[in-house]
């Protein structure tokens, strides 16, 4: 059984590895969580330590891209034999369950749900001045807990659901086995709307910049409903309308009137991330510091190229595939700011430039101050689009549209669909707001999450099947098959115990 300590982390754990002032404060080996929580500062600490987690790139942090925009066909990699060719079968389409990196992202991803489990378990033990702290607390830990299991449940379909910390290897088997996807929304929801009942800013300034605010719950809610809609045939009316609330909600606190007031370059500007209005909730980076810098804009830049950082850059940077390159419309800027080709011999490719930070303060080892955006006004307006659209309110979801493609100085919908190439490459609404997501939210790790919502199993396999090979780059598409839907159950999780731990079909 201690293969399930190690792999789920449901035992009594030590939270000292997710946060520096854990490390510094506790001992590691002595102090476990029930002794840990008892002040309010443990708490806090405890909560510091739940977004900490969220950093890092086995986790859904700024170089996390593997496991969603590289499962997309936005980027990939052309190099089958790094790292034992392993990363390279998220985009070929090849992934095995004994994958190391799979491993590792199931493995942080549950570590972050432990980091909050014990804070809900344990909170009660510590008297509060303030009840609006304690509630403040509990629905920060509620609703990263509730992201995370959003992205497991996206990913593998039925996983764990385990919602207190486990003190007991008995505890740990009882409670070790895949529970449906349909039970694991249900608790996403419900830790939701328990975090909504909170004191909780509508959007988060100054030094709660990257901390949970009732714009990030009902941003969140929203998309947990609207995927719920796409995933279970029952009950889609209501999960629409459900979306739309929230959705609206999270559209209604916003800071400014139109989006067009913020240009979209200055919504990656790290000189004026502090004020940016757009950003709803992003991972928090410090620029110039070797712990808590960003590493994003350094990683991305390839040989020869100078726009992303002062670091001197030795790949091909972050890759872009032609796929996306060629679904850019004439005259995007987003395409402009986003991606750039790089002319060195040993490149000749685009790479990513959306992240950048070449200041004196990242300097050269490139420390950058890059914020990792997770949610923002722009992806709200694009779902209300959606959900209005799948509604069949066609003249509201283009309004929304519109929003984005005026911000980006792109003719209307009106009159880009009066265009022979975009009416043949976007011949539907639903696509031309898929296309929108694309390019407005590229490298923002959405692009394989829209494609799951957008598209039914058997309709992603077409999907894929009808796209060129040579814009896609050495992965093989026709890998692409229906067992794609999900990540396959990481290999020492189902072989510990094959019927609870039961694998995703294909694998």
């Amino acid at each position: 059984m201690r293969r399930y300590t190690s792999m789920l982390l449901l035992a009594t754990i030590s939270l000292a590895s997710c946060s520096k002032d854990f490390i510094e404060k506790n001992n590691p080996n002595g102090t476990t969580v029930n002794d840990f929580f008892t002040s309010e500062n443990s708490v806090l600490l405890a909560v510091n330590g739940a977004y900490s987690t969220l950093r890092g790139s086995n986790n859904i942090g700024e170089n996390s891209g593997l496991y969603t925009d590289e499962r997309s066909d936005d980027t990939g990699r052309d190099d089958a034999q790094s790292n034992a060719g392993e990363p390279f079968q998220f985009n070929d389409f090849s992934l095995l369950p004994s994958n190391t990196y799979l491993k590792s992202h199931w493995l942080s991803l549950y570590q972050t749900i432990t980091q909050c489990n014990a804070i809900t378990t344990y909170i009660d033990k510590v008297s509060f001045a303030n009840p609006d702290t304690k509630a403040q607390y509990l629905a920060e830990a509620k609703f990263i807990r509730a992201m995370i299991y959003f992205h497991l449940v996206r990913k593998w379909g039925d996983v764990p659901l385990v919602t207190k910390t486990l003190n007991t290897t008995e505890e740990i088997t009882a409670n070790t086995y895949r529970q449906p996807q349909a039970t694991v929304y249900a608790q996403i929801v419900a830790d939701l709307k328990d975090a909504l009942q909170s004191k909780l800013p509508d959007l988060q300034t100054g030094a709660g910049v990257g901390r949970a605010s009732k714009a990030a719950i009902n941003g969140l809610l929203g998309q947990v409903y609207l995927t719920m809609a796409s995933t279970f045939q029952d009950n889609r009316a209501d999960n629409l309308a459900n979306a739309k609330t929230y959705l609206t909600a999270a559209y209604n606190m916003r800071p400014f009137g139109r989006l067009s007031e913020i240009p979209y370059a200055d919504v990656f500007d790290v000189s004026k991330k502090t004020s940016n209005k757009e950003m709803i909730f992003q991972i928090v980076y410090k620029q110039g510091d070797i712990t808590y810098g960003s590493s994003i804009a350094a990683n991305n830049q390839a040989l020869g190229e100078t726009i992303n950082s002062q670091k001197k850059a030795l790949g091909v940077g972050g890759n872009v595939t032609h796929d996306l390159i060629l679904d850019y419309e004439p005259n995007d800027p987003r395409k402009t700011f986003s991606v750039k080709f790089a002319a060195n011999p040993q490149v000749q490719d685009w790479f990513i430039t959306k992240y950048r930070d070449a200041s004196d303060a990242a300097g050269v080892n490139g420390y950058g101050g890059n914020d990792t955006p997770i949610m923002r006004y722009a992806d709200i307006i694009l779902m209300l689009a959606e959900v209005n659209m799948l509604q069949g309110n066609e003249a509201e979801a283009i309004t929304y549209l519109d929003m984005v493609r005026e911000r980006a100085g792109m003719p209307l919908y009106t009159v880009a669909k009066s265009d022979p190439d975009y009416k043949a490459k976007y011949p539907t609404l639903k696509l031309a707001i898929l296309h929108e997501r694309r390019v407005e939210l590229a490298f923002e790790h959405q692009r394989w999450f829209d494609l799951l919502r957008f598209f039914t199993t058997d309709e992603l396999v077409a999907f894929f099947k009808a796209k060129s090979q040579a814009n896609y780059g050495n992965a093989k598409l026709s890998n692409f098959s229906k067992k794609d839907r999900y990540f396959p159950i990481p290999f020492d999780e189902y072989k510990l115990n094959p019927e609870k731990m039961y694998q995703n079909p294909g694998y």
